[in-house]
């Protein structure tokens, strides 16, 4: 859900360059994790895929607050998918947006370190929350917000350190007008929450094997 919008020119070139080279560094880890390690599958490609759509579909609907926000489903990504498929997901999930418009083409870089920072600790607190058995839902719930709220804090410093071309107002203003915006998403994430546990709750009640979880008669709910 958090997403760098600023146009092309925002972000020196330096910087630009930069958040791509450490981009590019995660997602050849990614490719690196698929190709030695998961094995996928024609299963695994065929749930990339529908992630793929479902996210760059849910990301072009804009609600009208604060200059738009908007739901992009990474931490479903990550729950369903996981850190690795997520990585090439969310590339092309930023890459299809910058074609229409909804960014610059620099941003696709620090982009992909917003969302994989999404799509990497909803999974990870998702995973984390099963060893004190959690239900489904909550799990779920709670790791989309664990997992946008460190998205938001990451877009923030990316661009606080980056800062903004054209732009002269002091580190404490752009903070304050960025903790601001961080705070609608944080709204946002509530109902993105709501969201992914209900549809990981159902792909969990209906195909376990998609989250390579078995059922616990006492969590099936």
């Amino acid at each position: 859900m958090a997403h760098i919008h600023l146009p092309d020119g925002a972000f020196s070139v330096q910087w630009i360059i930069t958040w791509w080279i450490i981009a590019l560094v995660i997602l050849g880890l990614c490719l690196y994790w698929l190709k030695k390690v998961k094995k996928i599958d024609n299963k695994t490609i065929t749930l990339a895929a529908m992630l793929t759509a479902a996210s760059f579909a849910i990301f072009q609907v804009n609600i009208p607050l604060f200059g738009g926000v908007h739901m992009n489903l990474t931490p479903l990504i990550g729950i369903l998918a996981g850190p690795a498929i997520g990585g090439p997901i969310v590339l092309i999930v930023n890459i299809l947006s910058a074609a229409i418009g909804h960014g610059g083409w620099g941003m696709v870089g620090a982009n992909i370190l917003v969302n994989m920072t999404e799509v990497s600790v909803a999974y990870g607190t998702y995973k984390a929350l099963g060893k004190i058995n959690l239900d489904t839902f909550s799990r779920a719930g709670i790791g989309t917000i664990a997992g946008l709220l460190f998205g938001s804090v990451t877009m923030i410093l990316i661009i606080l350190i980056s800062g903004i071309q054209g732009v002269h107002q002091d580190v404490q203003t752009t903070l304050y007008g960025l903790s601001l915006l961080t705070a609608v998403n944080m709204g946002v994430a509530i109902v993105e929450s709501v969201v992914t546990g209900y549809v990981v709750s159902y792909i969990y009640r209906v195909r376990p094997d998609i989250l390579r979880e078995a059922i616990p008669v006492a969590a099936a709910k």
